[in-house]
């Protein structure tokens, strides 16, 4: 597992169309512990992907420095897109094992992922035969079996309705608790945050600043408890 710490000195959008120069990031500044299941909350468009774009190493444009901690070299890290990102052209299993190298091992792990998931039987389906909720689970499964040591996560399950994504709320808690890492889970649902997280880091901006930073004391029961949920979301003030 690896943790993170980040400190974004400026990030940019460039003018476009007449439109000045924007700072989206100004001496932003997080932590996040090895081993921790961190929720970063706030609006569409704010900027929550490119901090995750950023730490992911796809976006450099930014003064600063992101830094990784609790392991040696560099992290294994897995990314879970908005959009599952599923090649057409390729089955399942072979979505699922193209991050890893070609080897039995991870074949069986990927395999076993699977079955995890409930898709031990689409194995060797092509993503269009399947539905959406499913093709996420094909994309959950991929990010799990790299094993990667920081899982990226944003908002992995915006598309789904209620019923879907909750089944896909309890299965990646089940996956962290047998497969332990530090996971980075963006969303703009407060009720999806405190349901999974065990921290809530709030943003706002522009540029990007914390607004509220709350630790999540629930227990794994209480989670599933929509009055508990409730009940910790109205004591935030």
């Amino acid at each position: 597992m690896s943790g993170v710490t980040v400190h974004i000195r400026a990030k940019t959008f460039a003018a476009q169309d007449g439109a000045p120069e924007r700072a989206l990031y100004r001496d932003f500044r997080l932590e996040i512990a090895d081993g921790s299941f961190v929720a970063v909350l706030g609006p569409s468009g704010l900027g929550k992907t490119t901090l995750l774009n950023m730490i992911a190493g796809l976006d450099r444009a930014f003064e600063g420095e992101i830094r990784f901690t609790g392991g040696g070299g560099a992290p294994r890290i897995g990314y879970a897109f908005q959009n599952p990102r599923l090649l057409p052209w390729r089955t399942v299993i072979e979505n699922v094992t193209l991050p890893l190298d070609a080897t039995p091992e991870a074949a069986a792990r990927a395999r076993a992922l699977l079955g995890d998931m409930g898709l031990a039987d689409a194995a060797d389906v092509y993503p269009e035969r399947l539905s959406v909720g499913m093709q996420r689970r094909v994309a959950l499964a991929r990010a799990f079996a790299l094993e990667p040591d920081l899982l990226l996560m944003d908002e992995p399950f915006v598309s789904l309705d209620e019923a879907n994504a909750e089944r896909l709320r309890d299965l990646l808690a089940e996956l962290v608790a047998r497969r332990p890492t530090t996971v980075l889970f963006v969303t703009h649902d407060s009720r999806e945050a405190v349901r999974l997280a065990d921290r809530v880091v709030t943003l706002a901006g522009p540029p990007v600043r914390i607004a509220e930073d709350r630790a999540v004391p629930l227990s794994p029961d209480d989670r599933r408890r929509p009055e508990a949920v409730e009940a910790f979301r109205g004591a935030g003030g």
